[in-house]
């Protein structure tokens, strides 16, 4: 008789458990789907709320992602700090908490008192081992949430940081690209007297990135010319390139000198953007496009090539890069560009590969480069570079060619 009310159990557990994780589900969307399990697990354990709260970026709070029951909680955006009440002592934990008596010495939500939730049951959504948020449900009157409540919540939980983690990822690649290519033109604006190209490939290991390029003209005629490598990928790369490239380009309304433009892009970076670290080179043509001058926040060398004759790795010496060392030196330095000459800047994913030295990249790039239209020169890089098999990490190029003198 034992056995038989066990295999019961077990297959009313299973058909319970099918019923939250369907193949359906896969088709839907984020929202639509947490909606859709959080519906379900209302009905299965006969709950009257049921919440997703997700972990922000900080990782220092909980943001009410997906509600039934309790949806003035997502309305009204409620955050909820890690280790406090309720939620945040299932985030903190990491395991499950029950509560069979709400009130306020327990829970800081004011909702859930509002709404008159009497019992609580809430458990970590995992990533691996890493908290990503809560699931809990609640109940309007009293409840004793039993093993087995327990273990099936946990079991829609872990469906449901599955998916989230699946489409946050998409979600965050899609938006991640949408803001490279509204940030990177796939050709900088026209400058009188220069050609100019560029080409931007997301890495196949990491996904759109933090590299970016730039070429505007300021108001003294010189030209600013940038390239940078925001560390880290995703979204969140994506958003800080976004902000670097921006303030370089107000700095630079306000002085020629490159390493005085980087010196205040870092500052800015060490107060607003403490955790991130960035390479960048910047350098300043002047009017008549002969003299320019850079500066280096530890990117690589760009190349240099000329009608006719090999091309050459500028000199410049490498300063820390943006946001490694508060009030770090930087220095500039001065080079030409010749008429008809052919300026070649790129971020590491063109050269680096984990067979080869750097050096030895950076040789075959420029062995491989010669003066020629910004866009054939881009081509031939890529071609060169990203032969064996797709860059991993993500890459820019920045090809400039002056063009030769009128008259």
């Amino acid at each position: 008789m034992n056995g038989e009310v066990s295999r019961a159990g077990s297959a009313e557990k299973l058909r319970r458990l099918q019923s939250v994780t369907d193949a359906a589900l896969s088709q839907l969307g984020l929202e639509d789907l947490l909606a859709e399990l959080l519906e379900r697990t209302r009905d299965l354990l006969g709950a009257d709320t049921a919440v997703v709260l997700l972990l922000d970026q900080t990782g220092t709070e909980l943001v009410a992602t997906a509600a039934s029951g309790l949806e003035q909680e997502v309305r009204q955006g409620v955050r909820l700090p890690v280790g406090r009440g309720f939620a945040g002592s299932v985030a903190a934990r990491g395991e499950p908490v029950i509560i069979e008596k709400v009130d306020h010495t327990k829970v800081i939500n004011p909702i859930l008192l509002s709404r008159g939730v009497t019992s609580v049951l809430g458990v970590p959504m995992l990533s691996g081992n890493q908290v990503i948020g809560v699931l809990h449900v609640g109940t309007l009157t009293p409840r004793r949430f039993t093993p087995d409540d327990v273990e099936l919540l946990q079991l829609v939980a872990d469906r449901a940081s599955l998916a989230t983690r699946a489409r946050l990822s998409r979600l965050d690649r899609a938006a991640a690209v949408a803001l490279q290519r509204s940030l990177l033109p796939a050709r900088p604006r026209a400058v009188p007297g220069l050609e100019v190209a560029a080409r931007y490939v997301p890495g196949t290991a990491v996904g759109v990135g933090g590299d970016w390029y730039d070429l505007f003209a300021l108001p003294s005629g010189h030209i600013g010319i940038a390239i940078g490598d925001v560390a880290g990928n995703g979204l969140q790369a994506a958003v800080v390139m976004g902000r670097i490239r921006s303030a370089l380009r107000a700095y630079a309304l306000e002085t020629d000198d490159p390493a005085e433009v980087l010196t205040r892009l870092d500052r800015k970076m060490q107060l607003f953007e403490p955790d991130v670290m960035a390479t960048a080179l910047y350098a300043v043509l002047d009017p008549d496009h002969h003299g320019m001058t850079m500066s280096s926040a530890g990117h690589l060398p760009p190349i240099v090539t000329t009608p006719g004759r090999p091309g050459r790795l500028l000199t410049i010496p490498p300063d820390l890069p943006l946001g490694a060392y508060r009030n770090a030196a930087r220095r500039s330095t001065r080079d030409v560009l010749a008429p008809e000459s052919c300026l070649f800047l790129y971020t590491d994913g063109l050269i680096e590969r984990r067979a080869r030295p750097l050096d030895e990249g950076v040789d075959r790039l420029r062995a491989a480069l010669t003066c020629a239209p910004p866009d054939d020169m881009c081509t031939t890089a890529m071609a060169a570079m990203l032969t064996d098999a797709a860059a991993t990490d993500d890459v820019a190029v920045l090809a400039v060619r002056r063009t030769p003198p009128t008259g």
